[in-house]
């Protein structure tokens, strides 16, 4: 995500924050101005507490010892209280599509078809999953080489995870991660973007009574509070962010040994060829370019048409954008920096000779950006190669699906990319060709809602994974227990070093395969008299 504001760890970092998007009121830290002002708006946002720098270390040590005590509590008892976070989510629906209109600039509708609905079947899936996912499981010995032998290998909690969330889903990207790690027996420290501190409030409001104190904590602030809770000690930081910030992340974690997962965006890219429904094809490319303003990793923010149908295709989306209407369906971006930002890639853009088609930008200073579709034919601007994560639609004309997936490939993000076409089995064959994490035949963008599937990508899109049993390869760590019932006074492998050990040693890989058939035969004879030696202590 390449834009938005994420914490730094140090005040080395200070610059890359900057670059990643921070609030138009200005850079935040723990005591400073968070954005006081709707972006939808522009009425009055209500006064939230920062937290010191100095505080954090505190609420990672009161995480840690109660991180204990919850881990301890059976599965299905921790299962039973997080399901209840679901009622009380869609409860309060009203509530928060409110919220995230007033602090983001979110549509009503989008705010609750992204953030409450989806979020119901995130909790349902985890708390009905988790027992099985978390189960023990067997490791097969070889009773011949192993006797008496039995493996088994559990999925242990991390201890304290760090999560540093963006501004643009403020209440669906953190649940992604709390909800699962919670169940796995983690404690979590989260901080939300200082550009939405209120959504962070209201996400960890919803499991107020259910957690032992301090199971759940969070820390509100900028870049400071988020460099403080990476020096904290913490057992894993999960990020999202942009790709200048996620570096840093990293570099900080490595240098303490912490695990990290890192989601750092996209330059999503739609494929439409010339055997697709066409009407399909350009509503779900709209949608998938100007949901929530632009302003999301998976926002498709390429398209490559096949050359055929180029100009119907163009012309039906472009038709289409000029049916949006403001602050219903596309609303305000959320911050003035991403909106300088979103304009000097267009403006770029035309500079090279791009052709704005719908939209444009706005007057100087306005969140109001409208939907703008670009026809374009180079890709040497910023527009094509970095993330933009605004409301632009850049449409290039390709000659074939082989430039198309040439063209997606090149971009150094991997995040998602559709494919738009009725040839199912051809889809198949060139999505195994792409790089990207997620490929979708006929739709776009709206997988990360599916708490069973993976959202993951590569490059400079990040490795993280969320979503899915994949994520608890970063949430939990893998403990093996082997329980030895042999009766035997020592193992074979143990000491003294003898010949006859020598023998049983040569003699078994010959007979497992490194000799021919009757050298194998003449091993296993060789292995019986060397074994009834070895047993004798020779």
């Amino acid at each position: 995500m390449e834009s938005k504001t994420a914490a730094l760890p140090g005040e080395a970092f200070a610059a890359a924050s900057e670059a990643a998007g921070s609030p138009a009121s200005g850079r935040t830290t723990s005591a400073g101005p968070f954005p006081t002002r709707s972006p939808a708006g522009g009425e009055p946002l209500g006064d939230v507490a920062g937290t010191e720098p100095s505080a954090v270390a505190m609420i990672v040590e009161r995480a840690r010892a109660a991180q204990v005590t919850w881990a301890e509590i059976p599965i299905r008892e921790r299962a039973e209280l997080i399901a209840r976070v679901k009622k009380r989510l869609l409860a309060r629906a009203e509530e928060i599509a409110a919220l995230l209109h007033r602090e983001c600039g979110k549509p009503i509708e989008e705010a609750a078809l992204a953030e409450v609905l989806p979020n119901a079947d995130l909790v349902d899936y985890w708390t009905l999953s988790i027992e099985e996912l978390l189960d023990e499981s067997p490791v097969d010995l070889d009773a011949l080489a192993y006797p008496g032998k039995v493996g088994r290998i559990r999925r242990d909690p991390r201890g304290v995870v760090a999560l540093i969330t963006p501004w643009n889903y403020p209440v669906a990207i953190p649940l992604r991660t709390i909800v699962p790690a919670l169940l796995a027996g983690n404690a979590v420290v989260f901080k939300p973007s200082e550009v939405t501190p209120r959504a962070g409030a209201l996400v960890a409001s919803l499991f107020d009574g259910l957690l032992p104190e301090g199971v759940l904590g969070v820390a509100q602030g900028g870049s400071d509070v988020g460099a403080a809770l990476i020096e904290a000690g913490v057992d894993l930081v999960v990020f999202t962010g942009s790709v200048a910030t996620g570096k840093k992340v990293a570099v900080a974690c490595a240098e303490r040994l912490v695990p990290t997962s890192l989601e750092l965006g996209g330059k999503d890219s739609a494929i439409v060829l010339d055997d697709c429904d066409l009407e399909r094809a350009a509503h779900g490319v709209v949608w998938g370019a100007f949901t929530n303003a632009g302003q999301n990793c998976a926002s498709i923010e390429r398209v490559y048409v096949e050359q055929a149908i180029a100009d119907r295709f163009i012309a039906r989306v472009v038709a289409l954008t000029g049916q949006l209407r403001a602050g219903v369906d596309v609303g305000p971006m959320t911050t003035a920096r991403q909106a300088e930002i979103v304009r000097h890639q267009l403006d770029a853009a035309v500079e090279s000779g791009a052709e704005v088609l719908a939209g444009g930008a706005p007057e100087a200073g306005s969140l109001a950006f409208p939907p703008t579709v670009v026809k374009i034919e180079r890709e040497d601007t910023p527009l094509l190669q970095d993330e933009t994560f605004g409301p632009i639609l850049p449409v290039m004309v390709v000659k074939n699906a082989e430039e198309a997936i040439a063209r997606t490939n090149a971009s150094r993000f991997a995040l998602t990319t559709s494919l738009w076409t009725r040839g199912y089995e051809r889809a198949h064959a060139l999505a195994r060709r792409l790089r990207s994490g997620v490929v979708t035949i006929n739709n776009h963008g709206f997988t990360g809602a599916l708490p069973a599937a993976p959202w993951t990508g590569t490059g400079d899109s990040g490795s993280g994974i969320t979503s899915s049993p994949h994520a608890l390869s970063g949430l939990t760590r893998p403990r093996f227990f082997l329980e030895d019932r042999s009766r035997a006074k020592r193992e074979l492998w143990w000491y003294p070093y003898t010949p006859a050990l020598r023998t049983v040693a040569f003699a078994m890989a010959r007979a497992r395969g490194g000799a021919g058939f009757f050298g194998r035969i003449s091993a296993l004879v060789e292995l019986v008299a060397a074994f009834a030696r070895r047993l004798l202590g020779r």
